[in-house]
Parts: structure tokens; C-alpha cells; sequence
């Protein structure tokens, strides 16, 4: 199998074409991926018709699985196996659950701009999203380049940002929402962690903002103070040069470096099914390490 790359924004993402994610990975195949990972951060392959169990296999290939959220359980599983994460709107007999239900306050949180668990230690590397059913409009997902993002920062911004320590806590972006049925063992289970506000990635070499909504404070500073820095470097990073938005069409899968991008899902109607389902490894090979 030949993987090719057609870059379709200017700073990252490509759209993959030339292997069958559904058969097993060769070491030389798994490797170019993770080059071209390295490279466009968000890779689109389409018609890639995955079972569940395919999907996890596939994930399986680039590293160990991260439960993340789901060590919460609030919800039951709809899905064969746990490793997945539900990303839909869809009930147990098949129809779209009511728009009151946890399940659409918890997924609404995903419209916020954040990176997958990057709430615990260690964090994760790369997530896997399949489209299984998608809504005649609206349903898109976003992702914004930070290293394209740090790039373009003002040199005296780089300076004072460089060496600052922001904390990331899982039930941050729920709180916004108002989602705040939390049992106090559910609050403990995922402790808060505190990752670089600059960080380097480790494939491509390259500093990184690290920001989104799951940072709540910086290390020294007034919660004012660091709310507010924080909110302006997401509101950079998140400005429309660095951001591309992926219309999801049945049979897509995205696979995206939770260490070099944010992404959030958009807005559409609820009384349309949209189906996508998750899988995200654990970034178990970088040397940089969270302080719980």
C-alpha cells in the first residue's frame, strides 16, 4: 500500500488516500502515518467503511487506548466495546435521544475548543473519529493548528508566555455548560494536571501553544489574571487562519495529534441522528511530563 497526501489547508491537514484502514497495518505503513501525522496534524481518509472492532484495531496499531471521560460513567455504553466513545446523539433502540438528556449536555461540551484528555497524565495522542451517520447540515468539525498558532504570535508575547504552567481540569468545560451533577467521587476520579503553556512536539520539533477549554488556571497567577491570558491565547489560536473545518460525509475517518491541535464540533439539529464514534491512544512515548 502507497499512502498519498493532498494538503487541503495552507498551514496543515491532509486528506489520505491509499490504504484500507479496515486490514491490518505493516510497520512501514503505520510509520508513514505517523510521518504524515507529524507533518499535517489532521489526516482525512474517506470511504473507509470501519466495523467497531475494526476501528479499535486500528487504534490499537499506534499505541495503548485512553479511556478518557469514560472513567467517569455517567453514561451506559450504547457501543460493543468500552474503548469506543459514543459522539452521537443517537439512544440505545436506534432514534435520537431527547435534547434534556446527559447524553446531548455531555456532547455539547465537545463544542467547545479543546484536546482530548489533555486533563490527565498521561494525555492523548492521537484520536480516531468515525462518521457512521451524519445530518443534512450543520454537524462539522473544527480544527485549529497550534503550531501554526505559536508561530504567529508577537516575539514579546512568545517571551512572556515561555516557561508559564497552565492547569487543565476534565470538569472545567461541564461546569460552563451548567452541567454540574457530579458526585464528589466522580469529581476526585480525574484529578487535575498542569501541562507547559508552550510545549514542543515531539515528532515534528516544533513549540506548540498548548491552550483550550480545559485550562482553568496558570501556576503563580490570580485566577483572573490567568483565566483572561488563557482566553486570549485560545481566541488566537482559534482565529480563522489557523482553523479548518471538515464536512463529514458516511464513511469518513479524521484521525488528529491531540499534542499539535484543538478541534470542536459544531452545531446542528438535534432531531437529526449524527453518529460518530471515537477511538484516542494515550501519548505514552513523549519524555515531557504533567504534575498532578
Amino acid at each position: 500500500m502507497t499512502l498519498t497526501i493532498t494538503q487541503l489547508h495552507k498551514h496543515f491537514v491532509g486528506e489520505a488516500a491509499g490504504v484500507d484502514l479496515s486490514q491490518p497495518l505493516d510497520a512501514g505503513t503505520i510509520d508513514e502515518i505517523n510521518r504524515a501525522m507529524d507533518t499535517y496534524a489532521v489526516l482525512v481518509f474517506r470511504d473507509q467503511p470501519l466495523t467497531q472492532t475494526q476501528q479499535l484495531d486500528l487504534a490499537r496499531s499506534f499505541g495503548p487506548l485512553d479511556m478518557g471521560l469514560k472513567k467517569l460513567k455517567k453514561q451506559p455504553d450504547r457501543l460493543e466495546h468500552a474503548e469506543l466513545a459514543d459522539i452521537s446523539n443517537v439512544g440505545d433502540a436506534g432514534g435520537t435521544v431527547a435534547r434534556d438528556s446527559k447524553k446531548i449536555v455531555s456532547n455539547i461540551a465537545n463544542q467547545l475548543w479543546h484536546s482530548d484528555s489533555s486533563f490527565q497524565q498521561p494525555a492523548a495522542r492521537y484520536s480516531m473519529l468515525a462518521a457512521v451517520q451524519v445530518p443534512s447540515s450543520g454537524g462539522d468539525t473544527e480544527f485549529a493548528d497550534l503550531r501554526a498558532a505559536y508561530d504567529g504570535l508577537p516575539e514579546e508575547m512568545k517571551t512572556e508566555i515561555e516557561g508559564l504552567e497552565a492547569e487543565h481540569y476534565a470538569l472545567h468545560s461541564r461546569f460552563l455548560l451548567g452541567d454540574t451533577d457530579y458526585t464528589e467521587e466522580q469529581k476526585a476520579a480525574l484529578p487535575p494536571v498542569w501541562w507547559p503553556l508552550v510545549r514542543t512536539h515531539p515528532g515534528s520539533g516544533r513549540k506548540i501553544l498548548f491552550a483550550g477549554i480545559h485550562a482553568r488556571s496558570i501556576k503563580g497567577w490570580t485566577v483572573a489574571e490567568g483565566r483572561m491570558l488563557l482566553m486570549d491565547m485560545l481566541e488566537h489560536a482559534t482565529q480563522p487562519e489557523y482553523v479548518y473545518a471538515h464536512k463529514w460525509r458516511p464513511n469518513d475517518l479524521v484521525i488528529w495529534d491531540n499534542r499539535a491541535t484543538l478541534h470542536r464540533g459544531r452545531r446542528f439539529d438535534l432531531s437529526q441522528p449524527r453518529e460518530l464514534r471515537r477511538a484516542t491512544t494515550l501519548d505514552v512515548g513523549t519524555n515531557e511530563r504533567a504534575a498532578a
